[in-house]
């Protein structure tokens, strides 16, 4: 019986880790032929103070904390940064 964990940063909605549990059960079942029925997922969540990039916390690097690092000396001005 194959166990799946993945963790990562909080912020996905409920629809987006049932898709993920959905296709990384596909994905095992296609590399090993396990019966889905057997494959087990577990998602851990943390918050983004909790997960670390090149030794700063990801808040920090990604500009949502209160520490967070500037990488420009302008403010944007439209679109997005995904």
């Amino acid at each position: 019986m194959p166990l799946i964990q993945v963790t990562m940063v909080q912020g996905r909605t409920v629809e987006q880790k049932h898709a993920l549990i959905r296709s990384l059960t596909d994905a095992m079942h296609q590399s090993t032929g396990t019966p889905r029925d057997r494959i087990r997922v577990a998602i851990y969540e943390i918050t983004a103070d909790e997960w670390g990039i090149g030794g700063e916390p990801f808040s920090v690097v990604r500009g949502t904390g209160p520490d967070a690092i500037s990488t420009t000396s302008t403010t944007s001005t439209g679109g997005s940064d995904s």
